[in-house]
């Protein structure tokens, strides 16, 4: 079984071009939401890389 989740790096990525998307359509609840979820991803990852 290979591990398919994002690395950190991609995950960083995915941030910035998540909040470009929201400063492109900051009324677009669907993009906030894809947003949110990519910086919580992100945020997890450094919070267990940290207690490693």
């Amino acid at each position: 079984m290979s591990d398919t989740s994002p690395t950190t790096e991609e995950l960083q990525h995915g941030m910035v071009e998540q909040l470009m998307a929201v400063i492109g359509a900051p009324d677009d609840e669907d993009v906030a939401r894809t947003a949110d979820g990519v910086v919580r991803a992100l945020d997890e990852r450094l919070r267990a890389e940290a207690a490693a």
